[in-house]
């Protein structure tokens, strides 16, 4: 392989996974090249990516003509586009699925964010939407909200794969992984074979930075200025330490013993927004054994061209993680208040993509009819 910092940090036990899908990637064997050249074994979307994808070019004309023909509403229009890519793309990472015992080769496919706050409906959504794809290899995307958490039990119940996302505090995180170990302990009852069922944790990275970030350059004191940049990684630090506390545990290994897998963190928004940071430092800072890193093009190649992979760089660090947490509160930076504003602003900036989306689609299909 030509690109030895993704392959190292494969070998560190890090899994590449893509953070973007479109039709044109899959239909040029761009998704295909990129497994061979760049490590790649996974893919994530979610309805920011899908509104991109499905505003340019004219890779979904074809199926949008057969679909005004059929006189299909505009919600289930978007659920047949968008299953159609998702499932190219399981069937492209299949290869990956099977040779690594299914753990990887994953593509995940999320549920309408309108239904973030709502359980029953999460949960219809996505057994629908495991039904609609029909891929061993999909993950159904669930948003960690309050409401979230009963959906993703009650799914992975369903023996059901569960990418759960929007996931920014410490303390939603070990709500997760409860969830999870609940969802896994009632796929037992339920008769479901354990070893198929996947999960990952979703750890939002680089939209911490920013908030906090902006909260320091508020308080504008020399001691605020010089916190900024480091919160997003002292998070995911330590929810890596939570990861490991949990998944030593007597109740966790009663479930592996029935061959069950760990919920892995995958680490999200690992793109640089601020310039003045390195543009991978979302990537080398979060290297450790049995995680998930999705990236977007942009950091995907940069980590190709220029990262540095040292090994594990999360081991050792957390009583550091732990000052920089107690010096931004400090200087006023009230963490909780900042988590809770990026999880209401997560759910409605997926919204506002999925109207978006949906408006978009809207006209188009008119146009084709």
């Amino acid at each position: 392989m030509s690109h030895t910092p993704l392959k190292a940090l494969s070998e560190a036990g890090v899994s590449v996974w893509l953070d973007d899908i479109s039709r044109e990637r899959l239909r040029t064997g761009n998704l295909a090249a990129l497994m061979s050249t760049h490590h790649v074994a996974g893919v994530t979307s979610n309805p920011t990516i899908f509104e991109k994808a499905l505003a340019e070019g004219d890779a979904y004309d074809e199926q949008l003509r057969e679909l005004a023909a059929r006189g299909v509403s505009v919600d289930e229009a978007v659920r047949l586009l968008t299953a159609y890519d998702i499932r190219w793309a399981a069937d492209t990472l299949r290869p990956v699925y099977d040779s690594t015992e299914r753990v990887d080769g994953r593509v995940s496919l999320e549920v309408d964010p309108r239904l973030a706050r709502d359980t029953e409906r999460t949960v219809a959504e996505a057994k629908a939407l495991w039904w609609l794809v029909d891929r061993p290899n999909l993950m159904i995307k669930i948003p960690a909200t309050a409401e979230g958490l009963p959906a993703i039990t009650r799914v992975l119940g369903l023996g059901i794969s569960v990418n759960v996302t929007l996931i920014f505090s410490l303390e939603r995180y070990r709500q997760v992984m409860d969830a999870f170990l609940a969802g896994m302990e009632l796929a037992r009852v339920n008769g479901h074979d354990l070893s198929r069922i996947q999960s990952v944790a979703s750890f939002f990275v680089s939209r911490v930075d920013s908030e906090v970030d902006k909260r320091l350059d508020a308080v504008g004191t020399d001691e605020a200025k010089a916190l900024r940049g480091r919160a997003a990684v002292a998070n995911a630090r330590l929810a890596y330490r939570e990861h490991e506390e949990v998944f030593s545990s007597r109740e966790w290994k009663a479930l592996a013993d029935l061959g069950a897998k760990p919920q892995r963190p995958l680490w999200a928004s690992t793109g640089v927004k601020d310039p003045a940071y390195e543009d991978t430092r979302y990537v080398t800072d979060l290297v450790a054994r049995d995680t998930v890193n999705t990236m977007p093009q942009a950091t995907l190649d940069a980590t190709a061209d220029h990262a540095v992979v040292t090994g594990n760089t999360i081991l050792g660090t957390y009583e550091q993680a732990e000052d920089d947490f107690a010096a931004l509160e400090g200087v006023g930076v009230n963490l909780t208040e900042v988590f809770g504003v990026l999880e209401d602003e997560g759910v409605r900036k997926f919204v506002d993509s999925w109207e978006s989306l949906l408006g978009g689609l809207s006209a188009k299909l008119d146009r084709a009819s």
